[in-house]
């Protein structure tokens, strides 16, 4: 676990595939059996309470409940329902991108093994909303839904000729400061310069390079998973497309 200004790969078996560590559970937590959970943490700030990992589980139903925290999920393996006591739900597979509302009435529910990808993010001290309805909490997100030809590189500055850039923000959290969607670009070199928000990318199409000001490199491409934290000083290098779910956090520098 870190949290240091620097890029971070998400491995789903844990980093260098050393495994993930088991969970201690509260029965009172679950409606089902105690299941088997595991996890690691690749980026926590308790102050914050921002937590990245990767999280795995074996059949269980939550209790039901307000949902702990906004957070962001890439569905690995498995699949699950979010269920809203009165009889709907929204189900989710491997493969898919989740988002979830803080204090949504919801129960997650599901048959087999689940491992996924996780950004969460719980204001340390924060009460939870009462919400009664669990309508719009649980967005799925749609790789193929329209996005919106952009009129700004925000938060890139751009070395040489701007490319055309989309957008489309597909759910924000009720505090307004992290916002999930979809964004793609065409080729383009940026300035070396500080992050500005914290950013939990799903990579979809292409490829990008990263380079941070202490000389190290990583190339993300599709099926790829990785986190920037806020101050992370990088350049990004895209050489011909670039695709990705975005789960963009905007909250106070960890220097």
């Amino acid at each position: 676990m870190t949290n240091q200004a620097s890029i971070i790969r998400l491995e789903a078996n844990g980093p260098g595939g050393a495994g993930l560590k088991p969970m201690t559970l509260n029965a009172a937590d679950f409606q089902s059996p105690l299941p088997n959970q595991h996890s690691h943490s690749y980026y926590s700030d308790e102050s914050k309470g921002i937590n990245v990992g990767v999280w795995d589980t074996t059949t269980m139903q939550e209790a039901f409940g307000p949902y702990p925290g906004d957070e962001f999920i890439w569905v690995l393996e498995g699949a699950f329902e979010m269920t809203d006591g009165k009889g709907g739900s929204v189900p989710a597979r491997a493969g898919q991108a989740v988002c979830f509302r803080n204090g949504a009435p919801v129960s997650w529910k599901q048959d087999g093994y689940l491992k996924k990808f996780f950004i969460t993010y719980l204001e340390p001290g924060a009460k939870t909303p009462k919400i009664e309805s669990a309508e719009g909490g649980i967005v799925v997100l749609d790789p193929d839904a329209k996005m919106d030809l952009m009129d700004t590189t925000d938060p890139f500055v751009i070395k040489g000729a701007a490319p055309k850039q989309h957008n489309l923000t597909s759910f924000t959290n009720d505090t307004g400061n992290m916002f999930m969607g979809q964004w793609d670009s065409g080729p383009m070199i940026s300035e070396m310069r500080p992050f500005p928000t914290h950013e939990f990318v799903q990579m979809l199409e292409g490829e990008v390079t990263i380079t941070e000001d202490t000389g190290a490199e990583q190339t993300f491409r599709a099926g790829d998973c990785f986190f920037v934290p806020k101050g992370t000083v990088c350049s990004w290098e895209i050489p011909d497309y670039v695709r990705k779910f975005y789960c963009i956090l905007d909250v106070g520098s960890d220097a």
